[in-house]
């Protein structure tokens, strides 16, 4: 992949971005309001549209997030902890991931918020690449860190996460809680279904992932729960390069995978190589049959 000029410096961040409309400490999101079943009472509610209209809100976060990525270009999403603080080993790691993935021409998606987000936005930012942060809506303070420079701000989870795989060639997941897991297991089942082929998942951090993999080593497997070649969709590196490596080798050979799909076919011919076309080759077609006269 052509790498981006190093040199090529973006001007100092601004400081990082509170975003009150995104913060309710004592009113409920958009996600709870969509998920609430309304109370035990048996009648519908009032206004028994409101599910319905809000189907629009939900719809134009959809055309906000695909009309601001349409042209990212190949990118990687990097999750991991937002209580990860800056002097912890697992963020220098996280930013200079970032940066060695600009270098190999790619963009970074993180949440935008901060801990390991801040650092991947922090090292793509500072490498002169794309830094993109998906924020979202929380009932407590939440805000975008300083290193974002394609904010994007998402009132709903499932939105959210469509974009983090849509425009992302794969996954690094550093240690993180439950949202971290959350997407994690989200791409691991996308990718065991069969809705995405062909897209790595790096696990950062292999003492921290060490109990997890064991037990679904140990306990999914035995079960029958998962099969042996699951057990395939993701690998484990404690190496910034290592993580990079991997994903641009694969980024690779699928772009040659893709170009050969859609090479055209070509037979040799008495004028030279042309291709073969859906009709057998240079065969014309059959003149249309004249109707008979009465």
């Amino acid at each position: 992949m052509k790498r981006k000029d190093k040199a090529q410096r973006r001007p100092e961040p601004e400081p990082a971005v509170p975003l009150p409309e995104l913060s309710r400490p004592d009113l409920e999101t958009e996600d709870e309001r969509l998920l609430s079943r309304g109370g035990e009472a048996p009648a519908p509610p009032a206004d028994i549209a409101t599910d319905a209209w809000r189907v629009f809100r939900i719809m134009g976060e959809f055309v906000e997030g695909f009309d601001t990525l349409a042209r990212l270009g190949p990118a990687v999403s990097i999750f991991g902890s937002a209580r990860t603080k800056p002097d912890e080993l697992h963020y220098r790691e996280a930013e200079q991931t970032a940066a060695l993935l600009v270098e190999a021409g790619f963009a970074v998606i993180t949440g935008g918020g901060p801990g390991i987000m801040e650092a991947a936005n922090k090292g793509a930012d500072e490498a002169g690449g794309e830094s993109v942060g998906c924020n979202i809506e929380l009932p407590f303070e939440q805000g975008m860190n300083a290193y974002v420079r394609i904010p994007i701000n998402f009132r709903y989870f499932f939105v959210r996460k469509t974009m983090f795989m849509k425009y992302a060639e794969a996954f690094i997941i550093f240690p993180g809680g439950f949202g971290t897991m959350d997407e994690l297991f989200e791409a691991l089942t996308l990718i065991q279904t069969g809705k995405v082929r062909d897209f790595p998942v790096v696990l950062f951090g292999s003492a921290y992932w060490k109990g997890l993999l064991e037990w679904v080593r140990d306990t999914l497997l035995p079960e029958g729960k998962i099969a042996d070649v699951d057990l395939d969709l993701f690998t484990v590196t404690d190496s910034p390069a290592e993580a990079v490596r991997r994903i641009v080798e694969r980024y690779d050979a699928n772009v040659a995978k893709a170009a050969r799909q859609t090479a055209p076919r070509m037979r040799k011919t008495s004028v030279g190589e042309r291709p073969v076309t859906g009709r057998g080759g240079f065969r014309r077609p059959k003149p249309p049959r004249r109707k008979k006269s009465d």
